[in-house]
């Protein structure tokens, strides 16, 4: 069985990092490099930057940014924001990234995972699925969670799973950046249908909503953002706190 993960994620804007509910309503959290130094020092175990603007913007993810954040830690790094060709893909690999996040283009045009995976191999291409529940059901969002689609967020994993994602980022825009707690229905449903791993996002506010995650769904990894970046919550002792209440935890 996989360790549990715990992730802090830059969403950069302008090349800051910023931190808003449901994607609007943005505020600086600080510097990006500083605070990847910070989560290394802190032993995340993995740093996700995600350019939060670039796909509406219509341009490619700020990658000398990614290259210096790159250099200053020594940790995973999964990069994400604009990346439509297989080019945006190894310049970011090239610029240091260890694995890349596709959404908006990905569900345009969903061979691009099949042609990224078939490349640069399924291990580093990770799917962002935004989800939000309306309707009665879960549904992809895309550009920056500002367009709601009709394809089903179960349907769209399993998909993405076929065409040979290796992983999935799923967050509930629903519960993005409100510390309300993960949306536990839709991520116990992805990581039951889909055997790659799933990394739960949206909603972090309290240590127990680490360990409700995990223990309630199969999720192998946990996201957040503002929780970290404004010190509510310590990853060291986040961890300590999972590892008693018997969470089978990376040290």
């Amino acid at each position: 069985m996989l360790k549990k993960r715990i992730i802090p994620c830059l969403d950069i804007k302008d090349g800051r990092t910023v931190k808003g509910v449901s994607f609007v309503n943005l505020r600086d959290a600080g510097d990006p490099v500083a605070l990847a130094q910070a989560y290394t020092g802190q032993s995340a175990d993995e740093l996700v930057f995600l350019d939060i603007t670039a796909t509406n913007e219509k341009r490619k993810t700020l990658s000398s940014l990614v290259e210096r954040i790159a250099r200053a830690i020594n940790i995973p790094f999964t990069v994400g924001g604009g990346i439509s060709t297989r080019e945006d893909v190894s310049v970011l690999i090239g610029s240091g990234a260890d694995k890349v996040t596709v959404n908006t283009a990905a569900v345009e045009n969903p061979q691009l995972i099949a042609q990224l995976a078939d490349e640069f191999g399924s291990q580093c291409i990770v799917l962002a699925i935004d989800a939000q529940y309306t309707g009665g059901d879960w549904f992809v969002c895309t550009n920056g969670s500002r367009n709601v689609t009709s394809m089903r967020a179960l349907d769209w994993a399993t998909e993405a799973e076929r065409l040979g994602a290796g992983e999935i980022l799923l967050t509930s825009v629903n519960r993005d950046g409100t510390e309300e707690g993960f949306s536990l229905d839709i991520t116990a449903a992805v990581s039951e249908i889909v055997n790659i791993p799933v990394i739960a996002s949206g909603g972090a506010g309290t240590a127990d909503h680490f360990r409700e995650v995990f223990q309630r769904t199969s999720c192998t990894g946990a996201l957040a953002a503002s929780v970290f970046h404004y010190g509510k919550i310590l990853i060291p002792e986040l961890k300590q706190y999972l590892a008693l209440n018997n969470i089978d935890i990376r040290c």
